[in-house]
């Protein structure tokens, strides 16, 4: 039987592979990225009514934490509005290549917020990313908005990635996502009549083939995915969470090349970049076993 920390891997891979569809199907409903966050903070949020008791636990939840989870829920809002108007705006592959730079700043805000000693490792390896999201800028001619956005997303990322490590140690995890998404969903739709006009010629009601893509992207992609990597933070630090998250931009851009051939839309230096900044991925458990060694 695996341990609670080993538990904790395997929940967070599963949502990480569940998270690698999000921006495919971003990319295949046609809706715009408002319409895209508003069904899907929707859809998810009703999914979750439906667990028992889930209501009156949040009813009985002092104010405080409710008020704290509430912020959070706006904060992972306009992630998802950054991430899917990163898509519309360039690809898949830029979208997803850029939101890697989550962990550079996660490895600055998490130990800012909990007060904790910065990791040399971590620093390091986040220092990786800075070449490769310079490549990255660089060559991606005609993607500067997706690329802005992107990075936006990421920053936006790691401060809810951050304030949920905390959230989560005391917190149901199927009651936090449902108070952060549905606060999320209410943000949007407060937002949603001042944005509409830049969108004209957009239809609010999704086909058929979109409305299927939504089922898919907020049951399966959200709320599954999104409850498991909650619950895997318990035992996990925010930054290795960020950094296993990163694999979703692996997943992510291959099934774009295969799908939407966008290995085609961008140059070779663009690739050298993005794996430059996957590259911290893979070197990180290595640093974190040789580091714990030491410390022991």
């Amino acid at each position: 039987m695996p341990d609670k920390k080993q538990k904790a891997y395997l929940e967070l891979h599963f949502s990480v592979l569940l998270f690698g569809f999000t921006a495919i199907l971003g990319r295949l409903i046609q809706l715009n990225e408002f319409e895209i966050v508003w069904y899907r903070l929707l859809l998810t949020s009703l999914s979750l009514l439906l667990w028992p008791g889930a209501i009156k636990a949040i009813v009985a939840m002092p104010k405080a934490k409710l008020a704290k989870l509430i912020g959070v829920g706006i904060i992972v809002s306009l992630h998802w509005l950054c991430f899917y108007g990163s898509i519309k705006a360039s690809n898949v592959t830029v979208a997803l290549s850029t939101f890697a730079v989550t962990s550079l700043f996660t490895s600055i805000i998490e130990p800012l917020y909990f007060k904790e000693k910065f990791s040399k490792s971590n620093l390091f390896l986040s220092l990786l990313v800075i070449p490769g999201m310079y490549l990255i800028f660089s060559f991606g001619r005609g993607y500067q908005t997706g690329i802005i956005l992107g990075l936006c997303a990421a920053l936006l990322a790691a401060v809810f990635s951050t304030l949920n490590r905390k959230l989560v140690s005391h917190t149901n995890p199927i009651h936090l996502t449902l108070l952060e998404l549905g606060s999320g969903w209410v943000f949007v739709s407060i937002l949603f009549p001042f944005v509409s006009s830049y969108y004209p010629g957009t239809t609010f009601l999704p086909s058929y083939m979109d409305l299927i893509y939504l089922l898919i992207l907020a049951l399966l992609c959200t709320s599954v995915a999104y409850v498991l990597s909650n619950h895997s933070l318990r035992q996990l630090s925010a930054f290795t969470a960020t950094l296993t998250v990163n694999l979703e931009p692996v997943y992510g851009i291959i099934l774009a090349w295969l799908i939407f051939s966008e290995n085609k839309e961008v140059g070779f230096e663009f690739y050298i970049g993005t794996i430059m900044i996957l590259f911290s991925v893979f070197l990180h458990p290595f640093f974190e076993r040789r580091f714990s060694k030491k410390a022991n």
